[in-house]
């Protein structure tokens, strides 16, 4: 695999990612992992780095 197709497919997973974490806050969604439920400031975060990594992904594709 080359570097574009490498880049390409982590930054799709990356956009996805962000795009479900966006979708849990806007509705409000629960995640439980056994008896913990996890707060929605995690997704906020984690919406917040994946983001970002895909952003970054965006930048190194257009420099390839």
């Amino acid at each position: 695999m080359n570097t574009k197709n490498y880049l390409i497919v982590s930054t799709l997973i990356f956009a996805f990612v962000a795009i479900m974490h966006l979708i849990r806050l806007a509705m409000d969604w629960s995640v439980q992992l056994g008896t913990y439920t996890v707060p929605l400031w995690v997704s906020g975060f984690a919406l917040l780095i994946s983001a970002t990594v895909a952003i970054w992904g965006l930048t190194l594709m257009r420099r390839a």
